[in-house]
């Protein structure tokens, strides 16, 4: 059954879709109103973002099942931060003009990477940038302001949401 909402709740960080829940990670900073998150602050922003597409890494794992579109990570896979950039918050090929942070990782967090729909219709310079759900490092270690899982329940839960699905993160 595909997911109307993911729920992650950052008091006790737990995720929630089809009466399951997953242990995950969030920013480093804790969570804030999606109208404080501001670049590089570390936070979580809280609301309602509707889930975009999902990256994957090819050379890592087999393409995920899921209701929703995925595209392959390559190495020039990257995401531009740069507030004064015209890509910003948007997928760039690197190498790019402006700062831009690297998709394809070496510490894996990155093989699985939920794009969610935060500050990108249309990105506001300085409102956040490549907030994602994505692997947790080890120990669920903090974020930039991600909502990162272990991979083993990330797959569980892109197996259930489709286009329509709704990440809410309170």
């Amino acid at each position: 059954m595909t997911a109307g909402f993911i729920d992650v709740n950052t008091q006790t960080s737990r995720v929630s879709c089809n009466d399951t829940e997953y242990t995950c990670a969030i920013g480093r900073a804790g969570a804030i109103d999606k109208t404080a998150k501001r670049e590089g602050d570390g936070a979580t922003p809280r609301g309602r973002y509707p889930v975009r597409y999902l990256y994957w890494r090819p050379d890592r794992l087999l393409q995920p099942q899921t209701g929703i579109e995925t595209r392959e990570l390559s190495p020039a896979s990257g995401w531009c931060d740069d507030p004064a950039d015209i890509a910003y918050n948007r997928a760039v090929n690197l190498p790019y003009r402006a700062r831009a942070e690297a998709l394809w990782r070496d510490d894996r967090i990155y093989d699985l990477i939920l794009v969610i729909g935060h500050n990108d219709d249309p990105p506001v310079a300085g409102l956040g940038s490549a907030i994602f759900v994505h692997i947790a490092r080890e120990n669920y270690a903090a974020t930039e302001g991600c909502v990162a899982l272990k991979r083993i329940d990330l797959l569980a839960l892109l197996e259930n949401i489709g286009p329509q699905t709704v990440i809410r993160i309170n």
